[in-house]
């Protein structure tokens, strides 16, 4: 018998750009096998042959020893016939049906590249641009596949012999890194200011930026997939600056520091979380602030907390706070409302009134994304929105039929998702749809993957909201159109993450949502499968008073709760709240209600954390979406037991009673507790009913008081939560196909 044998390995998943054939070629050398490798239409194929003993040795590698962006979804091991191959090399790859390659994710500065960073021995200390197979950007810089580098933004750059070496060499782990570069070659950095005058270029450009942060200025520097922000987090004149200049009263800024243990100084952070914090996608992490430190300014993130806070995670920001020594804050360039800014001249033009000077450099940002942002709760991840460092996300279907589908996810907070030949596959996110440049911006993310992988949908699946960008974007497209219910898809985004098919109950609560009733719904408990789904229980609605205004002036959805709850015009008990309106606006609101003129009945939970805010006597308007939310959750007292009590009538959840007993605590951290644990209750109550498994959807569910109550109380059934794609609106569209793909 012979003790020689020949395989043929077919393997599929996130394995192309990755350092998957040079991973292959020194596993294959060190084992003395002989073949080849190459990239083909479905990923890498191998064909090896050697002892016995030798082949055990590299399958073992190949299943636990991957490089660490790889990700491989599926091993196909075939025997053949001995063939007697005299070498091992990496052979050219197959370009005939590369438009199936997946796109990885961006990604930060890996430690191997970060120690060359820092060596003066090393030609490329302190080089700003500094990347390995490991590390560094891909989607921002990739017109299309196969990812080589005469297809991305790193054409203009001729390689010079040092890194070509490098480039060329399987053994190296720049093999094919195909953002390969030094200063010799490489693309340079200017520090400019607003109106486009060159100051200072490459190391003396770093040095100069560092000193206008100091001494208080706003700048803005281009990061990997778009412009940030910047400024001296420490100093309340400057934040307070910042926030007048960009007309952002409220909303939490990102603090990037230069070390985990600065972040430690600053905040109250687990094991978990630092593992997030210092992974390789160097994601914004929600963290419980040091009330003992005051190193922050109190005006980075008012009235809550949180902090979300990061670290460097390319090389030009890791020398930019080598230099500075203090955290910056670090948000993305736009305007409000509007998608991260990632060219120059569109910086110049949009945001001359907020920045003073720029940090650029000459390699082209094909396409932009923001930063991703998520908390750690109970040990696992929750995605408030996954972008650079996790997106192009991809999951390999069951489904197995050759299709081309697009699903368009929803208005808020949008990614897209398509579904192609086997793979799911979810953009990096969008945002609100509410501006044209948005708009533009879902169009060319779209052009993007249709480009990336001559994908052309055969069906469009979208929101039932009649009045979505996205829904009258798909209906004029001359596609087949399938339009799936809102919170419905939030659970089945959970249902395919979890690979969930058979009846459950799905509890969605978010803000807003289109109803099957032509309302918004956003306080739902579902019996459902993946084909369809019954309402079995939902939060007694209410009107919104002049439609979307209520959603920023809400104490418009208190003075409506008011209205529902008080009888023969008698407002007394209610004169606090009477009084934050003239007598006109309230004539005029009050006739809203009574007639339903211009008032949209609604049964988000969202939105009744509006209202608890304003009864509670801390504000009576918000600035962004989920204030409320994290108001409340700083409000929230451990040491407080006591609930308000929310009781089903039938199928409606009647909870409008607990606003006359808020007057009466008045207290605003015991009214947020004792919501916050009614509404804990009350969702056992209606799950204990069922003798079914449980799903969570909605951006509600980004709440961590309500998901550390729920994932800690001992319940019979097993509960599900979105990990891998987010909770909120931004899973939408997963779920979206998921219906679809029956």
């Amino acid at each position: 018998m012979s003790s020689k044998k020949r395989y043929i390995y077919r393997i599929e998943g996130i394995v192309q750009g990755v350092g998957f054939r040079p991973f292959i070629y020194q596993i294959a050398h060190s084992n003395f096998l002989k073949g080849y490798v190459l990239n083909n239409s479905l990923g890498v194929a191998i064909d090896i042959e050697g002892e016995i003993e030798s082949l055990k040795k590299f399958d073992n590698s190949l299943h636990v020893e991957l490089p660490p962006l790889s990700r491989v979804d599926v091993i196909d091991k075939t025997e053949l016939e001995f063939f007697g191959y005299q070498d091992f090399e990496i052979r050219k790859s197959d370009e005939k049906a590369s438009k199936h390659t997946l796109v990885s994710p961006d990604m930060s500065i890996c430690d191997d590249c970060l120690s060359e960073l820092r060596d003066k021995n090393n030609f490329r200390h302190n080089y700003y641009f500094i990347n390995c197979t490991n590390c560094g950007p891909r989607y921002s810089i990739i017109k299309t596949v196969p990812y080589d580098r005469v297809n991305t933004s790193m054409s203009i750059f001729q390689m010079c012999q040092k890194c070509k070496s490098e480039y060329t060499n399987p053994m190296d782990r720049r093999y094919h890194a195909q953002p390969i570069s030094c200063e010799d070659c490489g693309p340079e950095i200017s520090l400019k200011t607003i109106d486009g005058i060159v100051l200072a270029k490459n190391s003396e450009a770093i040095d100069k930026i560092s000193s206008l942060i100091t001494k208080g200025h706003i700048v803005a520097m281009k990061g990997m997939g778009g412009f940030h922000l910047i400024c001296d987090a420490t100093q309340n004149r400057v934040v307070k600056e910042l926030r007048e200049r960009k007309k952002r009263s409220t909303k939490p800024f990102a603090v990037m520091f230069e070390t985990i243990d600065d972040i430690k100084k600053c905040s109250n952070i687990t094991n978990d979380e630092e593992k997030a914090i210092t992974s390789i996608q160097r994601p914004i992490v929600l963290v419980k602030k040091n009330a003992k430190s005051s190193l922050i300014s109190d005006l980075v993130a008012p009235y809550i907390d949180r902090l979300g806070v990061f670290l460097p995670y390319t090389p030009l920001h890791v020398l930019l706070l080598q230099e500075l020594k203090k955290p910056i804050i670090a948000t993305s360039a736009n305007r409000s409302g509007e998608p991260i800014i990632k060219d120059a001249k569109e910086l110049e033009k949009s945001l001359g009134n907020i920045v003073e000077f720029y940090l650029d450099y000459n390699r082209e940002i094909v396409n932009a994304s923001d930063d991703s942002v998520l908390q750690i709760i109970e040990g696992k991840q929750l995605f408030m929105r996954a972008s650079r460092g996790f997106t192009p996300m991809s999951f390999r279907s069951k489904y197995t039929e050759k299709r081309h589908i697009l699903a368009v996810g929803a208005h808020q907070k949008n990614s897209i998702a398509l579904y192609l030949d086997n793979q799911i596959i979810l953009s990096p996110y969008i945002g609100d749809l509410d501006s044209v440049k948005s708009c533009e911006f879902f169009q060319r993310t779209l052009e993007t993957f249709k480009k990336l992988y001559n994908f052309d949908p055969e069906v469009i699946i979208c929101d039932l909201h009649p009045n979505y960008f996205t829904t009258q974007w798909a209906k004029k497209q001359n596609k087949k159109v399938y339009q799936i219910q809102h919170h419905f898809a939030h659970i089945l985004s959970c249902m395919f993450e979890h690979d969930l098919k058979d009846e459950l109950l799905g509890i969605a609560w978010d803000g807003t949502g289109y109803g099957d009733d032509g309302t918004i719904w956003g306080g739902e408990f579902f019996i459902c499968d993946r084909k369809s789904y019954k309402r079995v229980a939902y939060f007694e609605p209410f009107y919104l008073l002049g439609g979307d205004k209520s959603i920023k002036d809400i104490k418009r959805v208190a003075i409506s709760m008011i209205f529902d709850v008080v009888k023969d015009d008698d407002f007394s008990s209610f004169k606090n709240f009477v009084d934050l309106f003239d007598k006109n606006e309230f004539s005029i609101l009050k006739q809203m209600h009574q007639k339903n003129i211009n008032a949209i009945k609604c049964s988000s939970v969202g939105r009744i954390f509006d209202a608890v805010v304003v009864f509670s006597g801390v504000c009576e308007s918000v600035t962004y979406d989920g204030e409320s939310g994290l108001i409340i959750e700083s409000l929230y007292d451990e040491g407080i037991s006591q609930s308000y009590e929310f009781y089903l009538d039938g199928d409606v959840i009647r909870y409008k009673h607990i606003f006359a007993q808020m007057l009466k605590d008045k207290n605003p951290s015991l009214i947020a507790t004792k919501f916050i644990n009614g509404l804990v209750d009350i969702l056992f109550k209606i799950s204990n009913r069922y003798d079914l498994d449980i799903a969570f959807g909605g951006g509600v569910f980004q709440n961590r008081t309500i998901l550390e109550k729920i994932t800690k109380k001992p319940m019979k059934q097993k509960i599900y939560f979105p990990h891998k794609l987010p909770i909120n609106d931004g899973g939408i569209a997963v779920g979206q196909l998921y219906n679809y793909l029956i």
